[in-house]
């Protein structure tokens, strides 16, 4: 008997990617691992070698008096040497206003902001645990309560100029913009999108509330680990340390190239005219230290001029190339040291949110044990993905290049090109910096490779996208907040101090004697800022990395006995889940 058979393409849902599943051995950060992208490793540690090799052959071969004194028409040092009385060149001595006391008044104070502004972000960040639900919604309802209010005034404005029947009718084209704000068109223009865009904050307040209580759960959950593990508020001082010194062996070494080369001198006729000169003028070399006028009796007026710097060498001929490998080798190593902080920070943090019990089973000295982790295992993998973003910046800086270069000669159609191809790449390097720090944390919990870490990251996020853009822009918001709680707050403070409009006790500070005090109040404000980016930065991360834990969770456990949820009591609240006890267990059995 012939069944009737359904005729049509087999069409299978498509996913993305294979969701994690339940491993009854996984606690957290495994400890048994490999290492990673070992080919990588080795390439790094070879541009690192040929890098110091660089430096080396710089500091050799360089001589940084060419930018740091100046010279004469024959070549020869002012101020040092024979010239040593003769320095041509008024030096301000800036040691000499350092050492006044109200200088180093002002230094000193200067550093009671700093400090102040250190205190205020720590305390911002571990208060977040207790009022960062109060916060996201009262910065939420602030601003639909400015939309509100923009609606308002811009139907106010409206009724009005069409009371007094001003329309765009009666004005044409100008370009007197402000006239146009004294129309009805105008202002019914910008109502109508005030209240779209209302509409949009209302929509996705009602429909994404449950994403938005996860994400403030998530951040509360971050200022509590940052609480047991308060050692990873100092790790970015690591960070900066290292970058400090990257930054100080390019640009050393940067100088170094540039000043290499010995100085040529050759034997100049000062009257050339004189047929006994023209045999030697500018033929024969000639040392300045050694040189006297009486080996040449038959030209007087012979004198051993400064020509040039040697250019014929083979290190003088590839100074250029140096100089680039020199600038890559520096990216390729910062962004590797970024890389490191993050991936060390990321295993801190995850073996929080995996541990059972909270914090008993926390594993000891967390943070340098995920430090140490790294560097053993996982050199390679930080390597790999910090060449990809290197690659990337260097196209950046190209077409940086290219565009000054030909800024003056491009027309329209150009101009709109390189515009294009610079946003793209600029795009591209903030799509990498996100992966590359999703995919650390990977690697920081599994320690797989780069490519693995990457692809399983970005699937894990894919699979959850709506709630990837909400915590992101709910804790961009917070942050934000922050930064300018405490920038703002240390900026006004240091404006009354360094005006002169408070006084502290005992001090010798005088704000009369200051020329101008904005510049102690601007570096204050500039330090203020860096250090509230150092410490949110490790907030962020901690974020981040609780929130790929947390999604991986749901995809592994169901909150049974033998597979219970990590998570907190609160984000299980606002799921709806809970884990079953050993009563519930023996009901279902």
């Amino acid at each position: 008997m012939l069944r009737p058979v359904k005729l049509g393409l087999n069409r299978s849902k498509p996913t993305l990617g294979k969701p994690a599943e339940f491993d009854p051995s996984f606690n957290g950060p495994i400890k048994k691992r490999g290492c990673t992208d070992i080919i990588c490793c080795i390439l790094f540690i070879i541009v690192i070698l040929g890098y110091l090799a660089v430096g080396a052959v710089a500091w050799l071969y360089g001589d940084p008096r060419h930018v740091l004194y100046p010279k004469n028409s024959t070549g020869w040092f002012c101020g040092i040497g024979a010239n040593k009385d003769r320095p041509y060149l008024f030096y301000f001595d800036i040691l000499k206003c350092a050492t006044s006391v109200n200088v180093i008044a002002t230094a000193l104070n200067g550093i009671h902001c700093l400090l102040i502004a250190m205190v205020v972000s720590l305390l911002f960040l571990l208060l977040l645990r207790f009022t960062a639900p109060v916060m996201v919604w009262v910065l939420i309802f602030g601003v639909l309560a400015a939309g509100a209010y923009g609606i308002w005034h811009c139907y106010w404005e409206y009724d009005n100029f069409k009371n007094l029947s001003a329309s765009i009718n009666d004005i044409g084209f100008t370009t007197n913009f402000s006239v146009y704000l004294e129309v009805q068109e105008t202002w019914l223009a910008i109502l109508i999108i005030i209240s779209v865009v209302e509409a949009i904050l209302l929509l996705t307040l009602i429909f994404l509330r449950t994403r938005i209580l996860i994400a403030i759960a998530l951040i509360q959950e971050a200022s509590k680990t940052i609480s047991y593990m308060m050692s990873a508020l100092a790790f970015p001082l690591i960070t900066f340390v290292l970058l400090l010194v990257c930054v100080a062996y390019w640009g050393t070494t940067a100088l170094y190239l540039a000043t290499s080369g010995d100085p040529v001198y050759k034997v100049v006729a000062l009257n050339s005219t004189m047929s006994s000169c023209q045999g030697i003028n500018g033929t024969v070399t000639c040392d300045p230290q050694n040189f006297s006028a009486d080996a040449y009796p038959n030209c007087p007026s012979a004198s051993c001029i400064f020509i040039k710097y040697n250019d014929e060498g083979l290190l003088q001929r590839s100074l250029f190339n140096l100089q680039i490998f020199n600038a890559i080798a520096f990216l390729w190593c910062a962004n590797f040291v970024i890389a490191l902080g993050q991936c060390t920070l990321a295993g801190a943090f995850a073996s929080y949110y995996w541990a059972f019990r909270k914090p008993q089973d926390i594993p000891m000295f967390p943070v340098c044990a995920a430090f140490l982790r790294t560097l053993r295992y996982h050199v390679g993998s930080l390597a790999f993905g910090a060449l990809i973003l290197t690659l990337v910046q260097i196209v950046r800086v190209i077409l940086e290049y290219i565009d000054h270069k030909t800024k003056s000669s491009q027309n329209a159609v150009a101009r709109f090109i390189m515009c294009c191809l610079k946003c793209c790449f600029w795009c591209l390097e903030k799509f990498v910096k996100f992966l590359n720090r999703n995919a650390y944390i990977m690697i920081a919990i599994y320690g797989k490779n780069f490519c693995v870490s990457a692809k399983k990251a970005f699937m894990l996020l894919l699979r959850n996208a709506i709630r990837v853009v909400v915590l992101d822009k709910v804790t961009d918001l917070l942050l934000f907040f922050g930064k300018l709680l405490v920038v703002g707050g240390v900026g006004v403070l240091s404006f009354f101090f360094f005006s002169g409009r408070i006084h502290l006790p005992d001090s010798n500070f005088s704000s009369e004697s200051l020329n101008y005090y904005w510049m102690p109040i601007i570096v204050v404000v500039i330090g203020s800022y860096l250090i509230a980016h150092a410490f949110f930065s490790v907030y962020s991360m901690c974020v981040d990395t609780l929130f790929l834990c947390f999604l991986e969770d749901l995809e592994r456990n169901d909150g049974s006995q033998q597979k219970p949820y990590l998570m907190s009591k609160s984000l299980r609240k606002i799921l709806n889940k809970s884990n079953e006890s050993p009563k519930q267990r023996k009901r279902n059995n």
